[in-house]
């Protein structure tokens, strides 16, 4: 079965950084896209990061440019989001989804549309962050 697990949240200060986890199964990695979503009480989900895994292209959404990294470890088909400088606003739940034979996809639909979020394959768990100033 496909899974993706989230993990690596918690509670931290402002200015602090967190390492969240997205470990797969259960489909090819190297074919895949995976992307990061986060969703904070009263807001709409947004795609924050993703990662193409057969060209490693890396996406970022503008809320969060310059402070989240992605990054993945293809041998353990996991993907790593690195936020920095964690602020109050970055308090959500993240949320790892895939497009399992997406080649190309963060390429050419995220944040390609309005409705980029109904191309995901599989949605995983998700992980807490809470950021307290």
């Amino acid at each position: 079965d496909v899974q993706l697990q989230a993990s690596g949240g918690g509670l931290v200060l402002s200015g602090g950084s967190l390492r969240l986890s997205c470990a797969t199964s259960g489909f090819t990695f190297d074919d895949a896209s995976i992307v990061w979503f986060r969703q904070a009480p009263g807001k709409e989900r947004e795609g924050v990061s993703c990662f193409d895994s057969r060209s490693g292209g890396t996406y970022y959404g503008d809320s969060v440019k310059g402070r989240f990294t992605i990054s993945s470890d293809n041998a353990i088909r996991t993907v790593y989001l690195h936020i920095n400088n964690l602020e109050p606003e970055d308090t959500a739940v993240y949320t790892c989804a895939a497009i399992i034979r997406g080649d190309s996809w963060c390429f050419r639909d995220f944040h390609h549309g309005p409705n980029y979020e109904s191309g995901m394959d599989y949605w995983g768990s998700g992980t807490l962050v809470t950021v307290s100033s």
